[in-house]
């Protein structure tokens, strides 16, 4: 079982990790399309504790590489910028008409492009091994909690589709701005 901890293995603890939170990230875009909201939910937010457990073995047996930040930004990009974004325009937006639906998905597009391009914008920047004190703009994971609040806020305050849509445009100006986060 060596294997697992050796940082040049492709299947390491860390990555094996990883691969979870892909794999729930794809259940909870298939449950989803079920129009099964809270399991779509439930299962984003397990992808979201891998997310959290991949980065600490990761750092604790010194398994980070080229390839773990690579696959980390997957993950990342599919359970914390495509589900939610699919979730919000399945659950919020499928029943509008037609401009609102126009207008739901180009801010739709627009959040997803601005979170692929922060996540591309932080692996450029990454040195492996290390973690900054501070992510400069919103992080994708963040991101994905904000939206999930917009999701809730709608569902059970009847916050209207279009502040939906202004609240998700806001959030994806966020993942690329200047602003400093704390680094738990």
């Amino acid at each position: 079982m060596n294997f697992l901890y050796k940082a040049e293995n492709h299947f390491n603890i860390a990555n094996l990790i990883t691969m979870a939170n892909i794999s729930f990230g794809m259940m909870a875009i298939y449950f989803t399309t079920q129009h099964n909201f809270v399991l779509a939910v439930i299962l984003a937010w397990l992808g979201g504790a891998c997310d959290i457990f991949d980065g600490k073995m990761a750092r604790k047996h010194n398994l980070s590489n080229e390839f773990g930040i690579q696959l980390d930004s997957f993950a990342d990009f599919l359970s914390f910028v495509l589900m939610p974004t699919f979730l919000i325009f399945e659950a919020v937006f499928s029943d509008a008409g037609v401009f609102m639906m126009i207008l739901a998905g180009a801010g739709s597009i627009y959040y997803v492009i601005s979170g692929l391009r922060r996540l591309i914008q932080f692996n450029i920047e990454a040195d492996v091994g290390e973690a900054e004190k501070y992510f400069t703009g919103v992080p994708t994971p963040l991101g994905a909690i904000l939206l999930w609040l917009v999701f809730l806020s709608n569902v059970y305050l009847g916050v209207p589709s279009l502040a939906v849509l202004i609240l998700m445009l806001t959030i994806g100006f966020l993942l690329n701005s200047t602003l400093k986060v704390p680094h738990p």
